[in-house]
């Protein structure tokens, strides 16, 4: 069983910074995908980024050159820097771990529970 956990959310003021982080703990082999996905009410829920297992990242377009995002590979965990923060960034932030518990095994898809992020004057 593979458990996931964001942390560090809360209300920023417009152009205001905030950290989120992101720790998949459990039975872990290896972790295929890392990504944030957010929900704003009223809206489906929309990818802001994945890491690939090459460590490469592809972004949304609405977050490029605003948000940032850097892997700790010991410790199974990602940080979503998120810059210069606008009104319609709030949402619910959830983190999607792809991975597998043993070598050979077939990988599933793990959601953490979600964090508030709310960008407000």
């Amino acid at each position: 069983q593979v458990q996931v956990v964001e942390s560090g959310g809360g209300l920023v003021q417009p152009g205001g910074s905030l950290t989120l982080s992101c720790a998949a703990s459990g039975s872990i082999d290896r972790i295929y995908a890392m990504r944030w996905y957010r929900q704003a009410p009223g809206n489906q829920r929309e990818l802001v980024l994945h890491i690939n297992v090459d460590g490469t990242v592809q972004y949304a377009d609405f977050v490029k050159g605003r948000f940032t995002v850097s892997r700790d590979s010991g410790r199974n965990a990602m940080y979503l820097q998120m810059n210069m923060l606008k009104p319609e960034d709030t949402a619910v932030y959830y983190c999607q771990i792809v991975a597998n518990s043993e070598p050979g095994r077939r990988a599933y898809e793990y959601w953490g529970q979600g964090i508030q992020v709310t960008v407000s004057s």
